[in-house]
Order: C-alpha cells, then sequence, then structure tokens
C-alpha cells in the first residue's frame, strides 16, 4: 500500500470514499464530503492523504490547521475515510502513521474528535480541559509533540459549519 499526497484527479474518488465510510456512522451528517471540499477550496488542507493499493485509491485523510484556545499550530485530524470492504486491514492505520509522521516536523500536536478507542492506539487522549463546544469531553483528544497539555477550545475550520468560542 502507498500513501501519498492528493493529486487534483483524486477529488471525486476522495468524495466516495468519504461518503461510503461516513454512511456506516450514527454522528454522520452527509456533508463530510462536502467539507473536503471547502477545506480544499480555502486552501486550508496542510495534509491531504490518498492510500492506495494495487492503483485503487481505498482510504483518506486530511488535517487542517487549527488552534487550541489561543495556542496556534496543532493539525486538526479528520475526516479519516477507508473503504467499508477494505475496514480491518490497516489502512486507517496506515494513514494516521503517515499524518503523524508528518505532523510532528511542522505542528506543536495533532488533535481530533473521534473513538477513544480506536485513536487512543496511536496515542491520542482527552484532556481535562480540551473541548469542542458540547461534545462530550471523551470525544475531544490530543497528541501534543512535546510536553505542553493542551487546555481551551479546539477550534476547526469554518469549513465544519461550527459555531464556537473564540
Amino acid at each position: 500500500m502507498l500513501i501519498r499526497n492528493e493529486v487534483g484527479s483524486d477529488a471525486t474518488m476522495i468524495r466516495r470514499i468519504v461518503t461510503e465510510a461516513m454512511q456506516l456512522l450514527p454522528q454522520a451528517t452527509g456533508a463530510e464530503a462536502d467539507i473536503i471540499d471547502r477545506l480544499r477550496r480555502d486552501d486550508a488542507l496542510i495534509l491531504s492523504l490518498v492510500a492506495e493499493d494495487r492503483g485503487e485509491a481505498v482510504g483518506y485523510l486530511a488535517v487542517s490547521m487549527s488552534r487550541i484556545g489561543a495556542e496556534s499550530g496543532w493539525g486538526l485530524i479528520g475526516p479519516l475515510a477507508v473503504l467499508p470492504s477494505r475496514h480491518g486491514e490497516g489502512v486507517g492505520s496506515a494513514l494516521m502513521a503517515e499524518a503523524i509522521r508528518r505532523l510532528r516536523s511542522t505542528c506543536k500536536g495533532a488533535a481530533l474528535v473521534g473513538d477513544p478507542g480506536y485513536y487512543g492506539r496511536f496515542g491520542f487522549r482527552p484532556y481535562p480541559g480540551l473541548r469542542v463546544g458540547d461534545c462530550p469531553p471523551q470525544f475531544v483528544q490530543a497528541l501534543p509533540f512535546d510536553a505542553a497539555e493542551p487546555e481551551g477550545e479546539l477550534h476547526h475550520h469554518a469549513a465544519f459549519g461550527l459555531t464556537q468560542e473564540g
């Protein structure tokens, strides 16, 4: 499997992967592919990774720049999507490992909103002062690349459509 940067011709396949993968999640809104399109349009993606196997795109991971409270320099991971037919084959893990590897050289840390059981194995964990609106705190997680303990609102790009505190 090859993890590579998105190229222009990937946009349609990325929409398909994200849409099919997110349909399996009860919290999905159906707008996840549109979020990626808006991030791309606003040049807000700092990483846009495609997992390719034998010439076929099978997974996708987006990272946009974020801040926690007043502290900028965080990479916000999401969405991460894998074709349902490829679940359990390590595609998502490969995308996460590559994203974390790349972010270590450019960001203070990585953050996301997601399943603690899944993302915990990559070192993500909730922090007492880390939040996103009224999202249950166990789902708001970070992986600092230094000893800092993130505290404050995890800010998302406007493409996510969230109303957030200053």
